[in-house]
Protein backbone atom coordinates (compact mmCIF):
# COMPACT_ATOMS: atom_id res chain seq x y z
CA UNK A 1 0.00 0.00 0.00
CA UNK A 2 1.32 3.59 -0.48
CA UNK A 3 0.03 7.33 -0.41
CA UNK A 4 0.44 10.09 -3.18
CA UNK A 5 -0.17 13.17 -2.59
CA UNK A 6 -1.00 16.03 -4.97
CA UNK A 7 -3.16 19.29 -5.36
CA UNK A 8 -5.86 19.29 -7.83
CA UNK A 9 -8.10 22.50 -9.34
CA UNK A 10 -11.48 23.02 -10.36
CA UNK A 11 -11.81 26.04 -12.48
CA UNK A 12 -16.04 25.44 -11.83
CA UNK A 13 -17.84 24.69 -8.62
CA UNK A 14 -18.21 20.79 -8.54
CA UNK A 15 -19.66 17.72 -7.58
CA UNK A 16 -17.90 14.30 -6.27
CA UNK A 17 -20.89 12.51 -4.93
CA UNK A 18 -24.72 13.32 -3.66
CA UNK A 19 -23.06 12.75 0.06
CA UNK A 20 -20.61 16.51 -0.12
CA UNK A 21 -22.82 18.52 -2.01
CA UNK A 22 -21.34 21.27 -5.08
CA UNK A 23 -17.89 22.38 -3.70
CA UNK A 24 -16.44 25.87 -4.73
CA UNK A 25 -13.85 26.25 -8.08
CA UNK A 26 -10.33 26.77 -5.95
CA UNK A 27 -7.43 24.19 -5.48
CA UNK A 28 -7.80 20.86 -3.23
CA UNK A 29 -4.67 18.86 -1.49
CA UNK A 30 -5.67 15.12 -2.37
CA UNK A 31 -4.14 11.57 -1.19
CA UNK A 32 -4.89 9.13 -3.29
CA UNK A 33 -4.28 5.73 -2.01
CA UNK A 34 -3.06 2.17 -3.94
CA UNK A 35 -2.65 -1.18 -3.72
CA UNK A 36 0.19 -2.80 -4.98
CA UNK A 37 0.07 -5.36 -7.70
CA UNK A 38 2.56 -8.04 -7.91
CA UNK A 39 3.10 -9.13 -11.80
CA UNK A 40 5.73 -11.45 -13.03
CA UNK A 41 7.74 -8.45 -14.61
CA UNK A 42 6.67 -5.11 -13.39
CA UNK A 43 4.85 -3.87 -10.18
CA UNK A 44 1.73 -1.84 -10.62
CA UNK A 45 -0.93 0.23 -8.59
CA UNK A 46 -4.73 0.14 -8.02
CA UNK A 47 -6.25 3.42 -7.03
CA UNK A 48 -8.45 2.21 -3.95
CA UNK A 49 -9.38 5.79 -2.76
CA UNK A 50 -9.38 9.47 -3.03
CA UNK A 51 -8.93 11.94 -0.23
CA UNK A 52 -9.42 15.13 -1.18
CA UNK A 53 -9.12 17.57 1.53
CA UNK A 54 -11.57 21.11 1.49
CA UNK A 55 -10.11 23.47 3.52
CA UNK A 56 -11.57 26.47 5.24
CA UNK A 57 -10.74 29.25 7.25
CA UNK A 58 -10.24 27.51 10.94
CA UNK A 59 -11.17 23.90 9.87
CA UNK A 60 -10.46 21.55 7.01
CA UNK A 61 -13.19 18.40 6.05
CA UNK A 62 -11.66 15.51 3.99
CA UNK A 63 -14.00 13.65 1.80
CA UNK A 64 -13.42 9.72 0.58
CA UNK A 65 -14.24 9.73 -2.83
CA UNK A 66 -14.18 6.60 -5.15
CA UNK A 67 -11.64 7.08 -8.03
CA UNK A 68 -14.04 6.87 -11.32
CA UNK A 69 -15.90 9.74 -9.43
CA UNK A 70 -13.03 11.52 -8.90
CA UNK A 71 -12.04 10.75 -13.01
CA UNK A 72 -15.50 12.12 -13.86
CA UNK A 73 -15.49 15.46 -12.13
CA UNK A 74 -11.88 16.21 -13.17
CA UNK A 75 -13.41 15.48 -17.09
CA UNK A 76 -16.84 17.84 -16.41
CA UNK A 77 -14.62 20.62 -15.25
CA UNK A 78 -11.90 20.38 -18.01
CA UNK A 79 -15.08 20.00 -20.52
CA UNK A 80 -16.66 23.54 -19.08
CA UNK A 81 -13.37 25.54 -19.96
CA UNK A 82 -13.46 27.32 -22.55
CA UNK A 83 -10.99 26.00 -25.98
CA UNK A 84 -11.03 22.62 -24.00
CA UNK A 85 -10.89 19.57 -26.50
CA UNK A 86 -14.17 18.62 -25.82
CA UNK A 87 -15.82 21.79 -26.31
CA UNK A 88 -13.47 22.43 -30.17
CA UNK A 89 -14.42 18.91 -30.75
CA UNK A 90 -18.26 20.10 -30.22
CA UNK A 91 -17.45 22.86 -32.08
CA UNK A 92 -16.10 20.93 -35.17
CA UNK A 93 -19.38 18.71 -35.21
CA UNK A 94 -21.57 21.82 -35.55
CA UNK A 95 -18.99 23.95 -37.75
CA UNK A 96 -18.30 26.78 -35.26
CA UNK A 97 -14.79 26.10 -34.61
CA UNK A 98 -13.17 28.35 -32.31
CA UNK A 99 -9.58 30.05 -32.61
CA UNK A 100 -6.89 28.00 -31.03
Amino acid sequence: MRTRKSRVTFEHPFTLNMDSGELPAGSYNIEVEEEEILAVNRTAYRRNAIYLFEEKPGSTRMLIVEPGAFDEAVKRDAAKDPGSQNERDDAAHTGDCPSL
